[in-house]
């Protein structure tokens, strides 16, 4: 997410002195953490994080970062290692510790496009030890290329990595690729072959457009074509014509990502953002061309299908303390004709699985060959 999406604490209105934690307490709305995605079974499984950086994520050691998350007993209100600095962990042991899932996808991982040594680094990480059993890995990046709009902090910004598991990619993925109309680094998709009744699958992973007031510059001649807001709106409409194509041709789309949209009142904590007014409209022309209206995508979001009422955030600033401003703005959004495929669908909202980040990774799961229901209560 970039930095100024979450509003600042003084745009927030507080209601009351709870805490998402506190809150949550009072409601008796404390659950357990999802047991891991059985180890390479036929779901597809997908895990996405804005990793704020991707250094942290190719070191070895792994200390407090999921020390005791083994148990699949761990309450989502969890506070353990809030306090103190940031942990760090390998992502082969984030793989390993969610049972191996297919697919796990990050964005901000920041990442100067010529800085072969930590492509490498990344890559080597997500591999399978040599002679190892245990499942192997690769990375697929997707760089800005844009030296207009991408010029901070010495080209280390925004940038995807889809991180596929080996024997999907051989068996069952069709290309990893890219769009034409970003160079910012914000999208990658991978897209599968139909195999035994399961339909051909067009999987984004997205680092959405923050709208500001900054302006946006012509990726060719740097002229400024309007504001990053004008930019964010223009983006929906080039993805959503994308989304619809795809579908045309059979595909089925799901989007996984960083939106940058909080959805709805319920997705943003102690209140959903609306100043400055545009974020408002840009929110507004999300849900209707993703859900909302008929010529849209008219997409399912798997949390609020499988969790209708639940309150979950996946943005969780550091300048705060955890759980006193958050925001639901990473998202599992899936063509509607996949509604009946949907497994699961959460985050793992806690201060240890935030980690070096601010926001903490979101996932779902899809089973093909029948229909499943799931066993939440509350499914629409």
């Amino acid at each position: 997410m970039d930095r100024d999406v979450s509003p600042p604490a003084l745009k927030r209105r507080r209601l009351g002195s709870d805490t998402v934690q506190t809150r949550r307490e009072k409601e008796s709305e404390i659950e357990e953490q999802p047991n891991p995605p059985s180890s390479m079974s036929e779901d597809l499984s997908i895990y996405s994080w804005n990793v704020n950086g991707i250094q942290p994520f190719t070191q070895r050691p792994i200390t407090s970062f999921f020390k005791g998350r083994q148990d699949p007993k761990v309450h989502h209100n969890d506070t353990a290692g809030a306090e103190g600095p940031a942990p760090t962990a390998s992502l082969r042991d984030f793989l390993r510790l969610r049972g191996w899932p297919t697919l796990l996808f990050l964005q901000e991982v920041k990442i100067n496009p010529s800085d072969s040594a930590t492509i490498r680094s990344v890559e080597r990480s997500v591999r399978a030890p040599p002679g190892s059993a245990e499942p192997d890995y690769q990375a697929h990046f997707c760089l800005p290329s844009d030296k207009h709009n991408v010029r901070g902090f010495g080209g280390k910004v925004y940038g995807v990595c889809s991180i596929i598991r080996s024997d999907f990619l051989r068996s069952r993925v069709e290309q990893v690729r890219t769009v034409d109309w970003d160079a910012e680094g914000r999208f990658q998709i991978v897209e599968t072959k139909p195999c035994k009744g399961i339909p051909k699958l067009s999987i984004w992973n997205i680092y959405a457009v923050n709208g500001t007031t900054n302006p946006y510059r012509d990726p060719t001649t740097g002229a400024i074509k309007g504001t990053r807001h004008d930019r964010k709106l223009a983006v929906h409409a080039l993805l959503l014509s994308d989304c619809k194509r795809l579908e045309e041709d059979g595909y089925r789309v799901i989007l996984a990502g960083d939106l940058n949209i909080a959805r709805a009142r319920i997705d943003g904590f102690p209140n959903l953002r609306t100043f400055p007014e545009q974020h408002q409209i840009n929110r507004a022309d999300f849900n209707a061309k993703f859900f909302d209206d008929p010529d849209g995508l008219r997409g399912i979001d798997t949390f609020r299908l499988l969790h209708r009422d639940k309150r979950g955030y996946t943005y969780y600033p550091r300048s705060r303390k955890f759980g006193e401003s958050c925001d639901r703005v990473d998202l599992m959004i899936c063509s509607r004709a996949l509604k009946d495929n949907v497994k699961e669908a959460n985050m793992l909202e806690t201060p240890a699985f935030r980690g070096p980040s601010d926001h903490v990774p979101v996932y779902a799961s899809f089973r093909f060959g029948e229909s499943h229901h799931g066993n939440d209560q509350n499914r629409t």
